[in-house]
């Protein structure tokens, strides 16, 4: 059986995910974000690259970002394979965690419970930043195909709408990417339940605040706020899910 205890915090743990993402995620409509803000530099940055012949600049920073992904996206694997095999030596793992201190007695059930959660969280980001990636290779073929500065067939307006979709599948890229990266610091929290169940929900609170303040409240928010003169709001970030 599972005891009850670790059944709240693993509930608790669902809320402050799903909860944090949904709360983040409708947050940046109305106040400013990294995430909205980094919206409107990159639609800044798909402007100022119709306005340039040469893209090979631009090209290698998507190229750039795509590689953070597959960095990421394999190091999830590695880490997927090392959690099968733990599942596969149970009794051999539970016996050395035994020997923590402040490590709570626990069962066979309960031990392969944490090590799914732990499995689900990497699986979770490892479709995301491969997602992430799939997203920069399509950013990387529409600034293959952008039209250059001297095409006098394409209207300012037709430049605008096509500088807005590169962004915003950029925007959409950047997301997936940041989904992954947090599944990381929630990863961060289950692998505390194998010590007590108790500090489980409050690193789980804990990682919750620290994404907070880092998406809101941050010195780089500021920065990347106070270098940019804002011609629209923040809160003209177009809707879309995480």
């Amino acid at each position: 059986m599972v005891p009850a205890i670790d059944l709240i915090a693993l509930v608790w743990f669902l809320v402050c995910w799903i909860g944090y993402t949904q709360y983040s995620s409708r947050r940046a409509g109305d106040r400013p974000c990294l995430s909205n803000t980094l919206d409107l530099y990159r639609e800044d940055w798909m402007r100022t690259m119709l306005r340039r012949e040469n893209r090979i600049s631009d090209a290698s920073v998507v190229g750039n970002l795509e590689r953070n992904g597959a960095f990421f996206a394999s190091s999830c694997l590695l880490i997927l394979a090392g959690i099968l095999t733990a599942l596969g030596y149970t009794q051999e793992v539970m016996d050395v965690f035994s020997t923590l201190p402040f490590a709570t007695e626990t069962n066979r059930l309960l031990w392969e419970l944490r090590l799914l959660v732990l499995l689900l969280v990497f699986v979770y980001a490892f479709f995301k930043f491969t997602w992430s990636m799939r997203m920069y290779n399509f950013v990387a073929v529409m600034i293959g195909g952008a039209p250059l500065p001297d095409d006098t067939k394409i209207s300012p307006a037709g430049r605008e709408a096509f500088a807005r979709s590169a962004a915003t599948v950029t925007n959409l890229a950047g997301d997936a990417f940041n989904l992954g990266l947090r599944s990381f610091y929630y990863a961060m929290a289950v692998v505390t339940w194998f010590i007590h169940p108790v500090l489980f929900m409050l690193v789980s609170t804990l990682v919750v605040f620290v994404l907070y303040r880092r998406e809101f409240r941050s010195t780089a928010l500021k920065t990347l706020r106070a270098g940019k003169v804002f011609e629209e709001p923040a809160t003209a970030r177009p809707d879309r899910k995480e």
